[in-house]
C-alpha cells in the first residue's frame, strides 16, 4: 500500500486544519506584502509570523542564533523533527518581488496543519523564521550557529512563474568592493589625485573580458554603490557590490579567485588601495532529497498542481538560495510553485503585483498543503522515517 493511501485520514485532518485558517493566512500574506522590509530589518514580519503561531499554541523562541529577526515556533513532541522554513525579507525598491510573503504565509499554514496531526504522526513540527535570504544568508548563519540542530528534514516552497519540482541553485559569493584613492581638483591639479573610480572602471573592464572565458553557467554581476560626489573632484572613494555564481562551491572558489584578481588589477593600475570583504556567507548548490521530492510532487498533483515540460528559457532560470546550505547538511527540498505571473519572473516589480493576486493566494494554500502532506508521508513511510532519523 502506498503511504498516501494509508494515511489519507491524517492528510484529511491536516487539510481541514489548513482550510480553517485559509482566510487569515491570505490576509497575513497580503499584510506582509504591504509592509516590505529588507534583510535583518524584518521586525514587523518577525512579530506577525511568530505571534500568529504563538496564538495557536506553538512554543516560540525569538531572536535565535544571535539574529534579532530569526525565530522558531515548535509544536508536538515526537522524535522526528520536521522543519518548515519561512522567508520574509523583501528587495530594495521593488518590495516582495520574490514572493517571500507567500513563502512565509505558506510556512505558517503548513505548520498549523502539521501541528493538528503531530501526535498522531509522532513528529515535532518546527517552523523556522529565517531572515535575509536575499542578501544576508540568514539560513547559512543559523545553520552555523546551531539553528538547524536536531532537525531531520527541512522544506519550503518558493513562488515562481512556473511549477518545478527540484530546481537547481547556483553557489554564490558576495563581494563588497572599496577603493581608496586621493582627492584633487579635477581641473586645477588632476595630477595630484588618485582616481578610485578609475580603479573600479579597470576592474569592470577586466571582468567583462573574463566573461569570455568562463563556463556558460557561471555568473558575475554587480552594481556601483558609490562612484564619487562631484564632477570637478577626483573621486577618492568608490564602492561596489558584486555577486559571483557557479554550479557548486568548488567551481565558485576557483572563479572567485579570478574575479578578485580583476579587482586587484584596478588597484595596481591606479595606485588606489583595495579592500575586499564578504558581507554574507557563501551560498551553496542545492541537493534535493529524492524521497521528499517524490512525495511533494505526488501530493502537489493530488491538489491540482501541474508540472509542465519546461522550455529551454525556463530551464536556464537559475538563481541562488541559502536554503542550499541547509540542503547539504540535512535532507531538504524547495520546489517552485506557479503564482500565475506568466512570462514575468522574480525580482521584477511586476512579479510583486502577482504575489498578492488570486493565483498566488491559491498557491499559498496548496503549497502549504503539499508541504504538510509531504511531511505526513515522510513520517508514516517506515523506510523514509528511519532514514531521516538516522541521518
Amino acid at each position: 500500500m502506498r503511504p498516501d493511501d494509508a494515511t489519507s485520514p491524517v492528510k484529511a485532518a491536516a487539510h481541514h486544519e489548513l482550510t480553517r485558517h485559509a482566510e487569515s493566512l491570505v490576509a497575513l500574506s497580503h499584510r506582509l506584502h504591504a509592509h516590505p522590509e529588507l534583510g535583518f530589518e524584518e521586525e514587523l514580519a518577525c512579530s506577525w509570523l511568530a505571534d500568529e503561531l504563538a496564538g495557536h499554541g506553538f512554543r516560540v523562541e525569538r531572536g535565535v542564533c544571535e539574529l534579532p529577526t530569526a525565530w522558531t515556533a515548535t509544536a508536538g513532541t515526537g522524535p522526528l523533527v520536521i522543519g518548515i522554513c519561512a522567508e520574509y525579507d523583501a528587495l530594495p525598491g521593488i518590495g516582495h518581488a520574490c514572493g517571500h510573503n507567500v513563502i512565509a504565509a505558506a510556512a505558517v499554514g503548513a505548520g498549523l496543519a502539521l501541528a493538528r496531526v503531530a501526535d498522531d504522526l509522532g513528529i515535532t513540527v518546527k517552523v523556522i523564521g529565517t531572515p535575509a535570504e536575499e542578501n544576508g544568508g540568514g539560513k547559512a548563519l543559523m545553520l552555523a550557529r546551531g539553528g538547524f540542530d536536531g532537525v531531520h528534514a527541512a522544506m519550503m516552497v518558493h513562488p515562481a512563474p512556473h511549477e518545478r519540482l527540484a530546481p537547481p541553485a547556483l553557489a554564490r559569493a558576495h563581494l563588497q568592493v572599496e577603493y581608496e584613492g586621493r582627492p584633487a581638483h579635477a581641473s586645477a591639479a588632476p595630477e595630484e589625485g588618485i582616481n578610485a573610480a578609475d580603479a573600479l572602471t579597470v576592474a569592470q573592464v577586466a571582468i567583462g573580458l573574463l566573461r569570455q572565458h568562463i563556463p556558460a553557467g557561471q555568473r558575475i554581476h554587480g552594481i556601483i554603490t558609490e562612484g564619487g560626489q562631484a564632477a570637478n573632484v577626483v573621486p577618492a572613494h568608490t564602492e561596489a557590490s558584486y555577486y559571483v555564481r557557479a554550479a557548486n562551491l568548488a567551481e565558485l572558489e576557483a572563479l572567485d579567485v579570478r574575479v578578485r584578481a580583476c579587482f586587484e588589477a584596478g588597484a595596481v593600475a591606479t595606485g588606489a588601495r583595495l579592500t575586499l570583504s564578504s558581507p554574507s556567507p557563501a551560498y551553496t548548490e542545492f541537493r534535493h532529497d529524492p524521497d521528499l521530492v517524490e512525495a511533494y510532487g505526488r501530493n502537489a498533483v493530488a491538489l491540482g498542481r501541474v508540472f509542465p515540460v519546461l522550455t529551454a528559457a525556463e530551464e536556464r532560470m537559475i538563481a541562488s538560495t541559502d536554503m542550499g546550505n541547509v540542503s547539504l547538511a540535512i535532507p531538504a527540498i524547495q520546489p517552485l510553485i506557479d503564482i500565475g505571473s506568466g512570462t514575468v519572473g522574480e525580482h521584477q516589480a511586476e512579479f510583486a503585483a502577482f504575489a498578492i493576486g488570486p493565483t498566488a493566494d491559491r498557491a499559498l494554500l496548496e503549497g502549504a498543503a503539499a508541504l504538510a502532506w509531504t511531511a505526513v508521508d515522510a513520517a508514516l513511510d517506515g523506510r523514509v522515517r528511519d532514514r531521516l532519523l538516522t541521518g
